[in-house]
């Protein structure tokens, strides 16, 4: 059986973020378990324009769609920015549409309150854009899994979460394969 494609995708583009940290730990846990081709996504490489800015031809729009349309499934490294997820995910969000049909996402998010707000704006907007999110939601604290609110040092627990959460992305991600040939 071929293995799924899973895109871990950083979700802030802002100077002195921390998602490629959390990223890189989520990746390295994925990678362990073998069930999938796993690879980060950073949306900050692919500089988007705003939507409705530019002329739509821009490369960094057609790179963001093929390597969507290219995988199965998805995981969300979400930051907390005023209770909500960061405009540049958002617009990252938006700069497709088909492409992220009927596949299935897990989010990573983090914050004061381990990024929850910012994690349920996000379920509303992947509804929308008829990606199954996952039950499984691992939330990691800046006070407690972040010295000095920069460097990641996640407590071990979260290494349960990450795989459970993984574990229904693989799942649902395989079922809604179908629906996609």
């Amino acid at each position: 059986m071929e293995k799924l494609n899973i895109g871990i995708i950083l979700g802030s583009t802002r100077q002195g973020r921390v998602s490629p940290q959390v990223g890189k730990w989520a990746k390295e846990i994925a990678d362990k378990r073998g069930d999938a081709n796993y690879e980060i996504l950073d949306i900050a490489d692919f500089k988007l324009p705003f939507l409705g800015e530019g002329t739509g031809n821009e490369p960094g729009l057609k790179a963001w769609s093929e390597k969507l349309t290219s995988l199965d499934g998805f995981v969300f490294i979400v930051s907390e920015y005023n209770h909500s997820i960061s405009g540049a995910l958002k617009n990252a969000l938006d700069s497709a549409r088909d492409e992220w049909n009927n596949k299935a996402a897990g989010i990573i998010s983090y914050g004061s309150t381990g990024g929850a707000r910012a994690a349920e704006h996000l379920r509303g907007i992947l509804g929308e854009l008829l990606v199954a999110d996952v039950r499984v939601h691992p939330t990691l604290s800046l006070f407690t899994d972040f010295t000095n609110f920069s460097e990641f040092t996640p407590s071990d627990l979260h290494e349960n979460n990450v795989n459970l959460m993984l574990e229904q992305v693989i799942a649902w991600s395989g079922a809604l394969k179908t629906l996609r040939k």
